[in-house]
């Protein structure tokens, strides 16, 4: 299946509606106890439940809409219906909480073992939105390297030494803006290795 282009307001919907049902669920029902088919579930649990089918409703949309899913979307999925679904089937959202940490991780794995290979594999999925030289690629590969060996730290501090409440925000709101202020943090970076894709096509 081609690759087809969708708005930007319905990806960010797709990409991000799971994740703010799960917060909105968890605030409406953390301080309740839930009995279903005879066994007693906190809140944290239920919402756990219901964010694991819609993620993956999601992300079909998604392959529906754009024929494509990256190699990040599909790790993600997999592993929110592997540890939620442990965190619902043995009633403990220590599986869940401990997602984040293995997703990163594993994106720090698989960038570290290309850029021992000579490879920045990050540019395999940003190149289109940020198109650069293979040194800039190369230079940012390596600092989200760091960065996700950090926010896995992060994850395991806070779900560790914190509230139920306190991560779920970390998770909805902290992770997030980290990503995001890292990334404009590299504008120099765009712009010193940076190419433009209309000159080239024009040259």
């Amino acid at each position: 299946m081609a690759e087809k282009k969708i708005s930007p307001w319905v990806k960010a919907a797709l990409d991000w509606g799971p994740l703010i049902v799960f917060f909105v669920a968890f605030n409406r029902l953390k301080d309740g106890t839930y009995t279903i088919l005879g066994t007693d579930y906190s809140g944290f649990v239920v919402a756990t439940a219901l964010f694991i089918p819609l993620i993956a409703a999601t992300t079909l949309i998604l392959w529906l809409l754009t024929g494509k899913l990256s190699a990040m979307q599909i790790a993600t999925l997999v592993l929110v219906a592997i540890f939620g679904g442990l965190s619902v089937w043995l009633n403990d959202p220590t599986f869940f909480k401990m997602k984040p940490t293995i997703i990163y991780l594993l994106f720090a794995g698989i960038l570290g073992a290309g850029l021992l290979r000579g490879k920045a594999w990050l540019q395999l999925v940003m190149n289109e939105a940020m198109p650069m030289a293979h040194e800039g690629w190369m230079i940012l590969t390596k600092r989200f390297v760091w960065l996700f060996l950090g926010l896995a730290v992060a994850n395991e501090i806070v779900w560790r030494t914190m509230s139920d409440a306190h991560w779920v925000d970390f998770k909805t709101f902290g992770l997030p803006i980290i990503m995001i202020a890292f990334i404009m943090s590299q504008a120099k970076l765009f712009e010193r290795h940076g190419i433009d894709t209309e000159e080239s096509e024009e040259g």
